[in-house]
């Protein structure tokens, strides 16, 4: 198993502004609902915004337009889990996206956080462990930074360890390496739920110095990732399939699993399997016998 040594990053000074960030959020999940969304009369007329207006979601929510206005404009003060709650329902959010709402609201510039909010390191257990797995497996913090991998994940993936140490994240390697662009048979689902999990990490996070670099530079060189993050959608990592394109094994289809940490809840374990007795099957035994090779052809 390989991991990180000490950071090298130098940190970007600055942070995202939670206040901006709850004000663009509510208004483009605002803008997403249409009036029969939520069973009020479309009134047969011109709309002249996209979306429910602010007195419909204020109407929704059982809060004043004023209220409502203070909050959408970024400035949520003591607002109330309850009032935040009620929002979250008018505007039909998803349970991440209600979770975000709340982080957002409550967030301060400089706040101190709890710990397992941010970026950690690896604890050597287990580092142990993904050496132990027969499966490719990794470990992300909540920015995507790579803190540990095992042999199996850098053969399907990428050889993370070929990596600079300050380079060594998941968001960059899939918005700015053509490689692992390549590897991924759906890119674009890849690309929109990578996204969608750093503006969930952004949410609780928004002081990370190192943060505004890694979207500066993901913005300045990807203008899929400019799109996708200009939509302020957010999405938990769970489980699911991914199908790969590798070029010693070819095509394998495999199902993930994300776990999140107890002690650390900010780092995720990413485990890949294969259906026993499948074609992937056998391609993830010919990757595992490969060995350095298989690494080395995914490096190249």
């Amino acid at each position: 198993m390989s991991t990180p040594p000490t950071r090298d990053r130098r940190a970007v000074p600055g942070a995202l502004d939670p206040k901006a960030e709850l004000s663009e959020f509510l208004r483009l999940r605002r803008a997403a609902l249409k009036p029969h969304d939520v069973g009020l009369p479309e009134l047969g007329r011109q709309r002249r915004v996209p979306g429910l207006r602010r007195e419909e979601l204020a109407q929704l929510a059982g809060v004043s337009v004023a209220y409502y206005t203070r909050l959408e404009q970024g400035n949520a003060g003591n607002v109330s889990a309850e009032v935040l709650d009620a929002v979250a329902r008018a505007l039909r959010l998803s349970d991440a996206e209600h979770e975000h709402l709340l982080r957002l609201a409550h967030a301060r510039p400089g706040r101190k956080k709890k710990r397992g909010g941010c970026p950690a390191t690896l604890r050597p257990a287990l580092g142990t462990l993904l050496d132990s797995l027969d499966v490719p497996a990794y470990v992300l913090d909540g920015r995507t930074d790579i803190l540990g991998w095992n042999r199996l994940a850098a053969a399907l993936l990428h050889d993370f360890g070929a990596l600079p140490p300050h380079r060594r994240n998941f968001a960059r390697l899939v918005f700015l390496d053509p490689s692992v662009r390549e590897r991924y048979t759906d890119w674009e689902a890849k690309a929109a739920e990578t996204a969608r999990a750093l503006r969930a990490y952004a949410g609780y996070c928004a002081d990370d110095p190192e943060l505004p670099g890694l979207i500066g530079e993901l913005s300045m060189h990807s203008e899929e990732f400019r799109q996708l993050w200009a939509a302020h959608e957010v999405r938990d990592l769970s489980h699911g399939t991914k199908t790969f394109r590798h070029p010693l094994v070819g095509e394998l289809t495999l199902s993930y699993e994300t776990l999140r940490l107890p002690d650390d809840p900010g780092q995720s374990l990413f485990l890949y399997h294969a259906e026993p007795g499948s074609p992937s099957a056998e391609a993830l035994r010919l990757l595992g016998s490969w060995g350095q090779d298989a690494t080395a052809v995914v490096r190249g």
